[in-house]
């Protein structure tokens, strides 16, 4: 089993960057099953919308996951609920969050479960995640073949700790969130590929994605800047893709991916 993974996709471009690229990745790597994290996919890069979602998906996303402004285009409330490809971190509180936290796909007759969890180390105040993906995994564990995990967090050593934590009980824990790569790819001894952030995909001459001028001013000012996308220049688009052994479930190869102008695609 191949997996692919996209790291988190940022405005236009960002979509622009998937719909050029995907299908030559998917063409060229072949994987089973194709993930994106598309929390700030919409043009102002907080959010998904039906409309980018439908975009996502027609690239070639098999499974998009979210994060922390998973809420904040209210636009998804209208649609979550009906789309079990979508799923927003699981460890959310309260019994009535909408849409779901974990889906499982069919893969040519095995079960693939692809999990969102969010970090609590500089993040908003969710439930524990380690609590969250043990009740998920008494649920999943046994009636699925292959775990995923898209950790959206803040620290690299919160996201070292729960793939520690969780090596040899699922196949692969990937982080999203900072927007920039790690170099720490690696299958842990138990078999859990591990990376602690897949990078973005979205405005290569950018801070992060937003307008550089705006990012500069607010760091030398230390006043409140109104952050905006940026839509020129070129594209970057980051992500690891996965082996995974029929066997066992556990991993046996990750490697990142990047395409941008100082790594061109090349198959």
């Amino acid at each position: 089993m191949r997996l692919l993974f996209v790291g988190d996709t940022v405005g236009n471009m960002g979509v622009s960057m998937l719909q050029e690229y995907l299908p030559k990745l998917k063409r060229d790597l072949k994987p089973q099953i194709t993930v994106v994290n598309g929390e700030n996919a919409t043009a102002v890069g907080r959010g998904i919308s039906q409309r980018v979602y439908k975009q996502i998906m027609s690239a070639g996303a098999d499974v998009i996951t979210l994060g922390n402004h998973a809420w904040n285009n209210a636009e998804i409330l209208d649609f979550i609920d009906q789309t079990p490809n979508l799923i927003r971190p699981a460890n959310y509180p309260g019994p009535d969050v909408p849409g779901r936290g974990y889906t499982i796909v069919n893969v040519n007759g095995k079960q693939v479960a692809i999990i969102n969890l969010q970090g609590l180390v500089f993040m908003d105040n969710l439930n524990n995640p380690f609590d969250t993906i043990n009740a998920i995994l008494e649920q999943v564990g046994a009636k699925t073949d292959y775990q995923f995990i898209d950790f959206h967090a803040e620290t690299t050593s919160e996201k070292m700790a729960i793939a520690r934590y969780l090596d040899g009980r699922v196949s692969a824990l990937v982080g999203t969130h900072t927007h920039v790569q790690t170099s720490d790819y690696r299958v842990l001894p138990a078999g859990t590929a591990f990376m602690s952030d897949a990078g973005m995909t979205g405005p290569y001459d950018s801070i992060l994605g937003m307008q550089t001028d705006l990012i500069l001013k607010r760091f030398i000012t230390q006043r409140p800047v109104q952050f905006k996308v940026a839509e020129t220049g070129s594209g970057i688009l980051s992500g690891c893709v996965i082996d995974l052994s029929d066997r066992t479930g556990l991993a046996t190869k990750i490697r990142p991916i990047l395409i941008n102008p100082d790594h061109p695609y090349s198959n």
